[in-house]
């Protein structure tokens, strides 16, 4: 059996030591997660997923807007610390993509296609678990380590407003990327028997 999606989906791992010392251009980065998102399938289709690509200060917006908000909502300071600790990590890497999913499109095909009318929100998520797990192992491809995140909705509007988001984009996740400065730690599985069956 060939393996090559296998040996590339193994190198795909949350990496939480990020930083900048990247080779790739930012316009190059940019293609690659463009291109993967064009190429991950839909339902129908229909495209639901939609992408903000932060680089440099915009990059570093969405992770103070992160931390600014999270302030509200962690209950001491020494709390708090920690949080911003690991919200500075996550700024501390090359760059983010949010990840959002159109909603006037999914409402557009749940009355175009009333009989299955109930599948659409839930198959806009699959979209977007592809879309990520594509973007995320071409990155690692080449090289670059990623981790993902979910601020939303605590950030929502404030993101909205900051980066003049459409009112029907609601954000799903953030991947944050960038150079490797750390592995991951080893993966840990359950066992195959509780996991699948094999029926022939």
């Amino acid at each position: 059996m060939k393996e090559q999606l296998l040996d590339l989906a193994k190198k795909r791992r949350s990496i939480y030591a990020l930083g900048r010392n990247v080779s790739q251009s930012t316009d190059d980065i940019a293609n690659l997660i463009k291109e993967n998102i064009k190429w991950a399938p839909t339902p129908f289709n229909n495209q639901t997923t939609r992408a903000v690509i932060l680089f440099g200060d915009k990059h570093e917006q969405l992770w103070d807007i992160v931390a600014k908000r999270l302030k509200s909502e962690v209950p001491t300071e020494e709390a708090y610390q920690k949080t911003l600790a690991k919200i500075n990590g996550f700024k501390s890497a090359f760059g983010t993509v949010m990840f959002y999913t159109d909603t006037d499109v999914v409402h557009r095909f749940e009355n175009d296609f009333a009989l299955y009318a109930d599948n659409f929100a839930d198959w806009s998520e699959q979209a977007q678990g592809n879309a990520q797990f594509a973007v995320w192992t071409s990155l690692a491809e080449n090289g670059l380590g990623a981790n993902l995140q979910h601020y939303n909705p605590l950030i929502d509007d404030e993101v909205r407003e900051a980066f003049g988001i459409p009112e029907s984009w609601n954000l799903r996740a953030e991947m944050d990327f960038g150079s490797i400065e750390a592995p991951a730690g080893e993966k840990e599985f359950m066992d195959d028997a509780n996991r699948f069956k094999v029926l022939k």
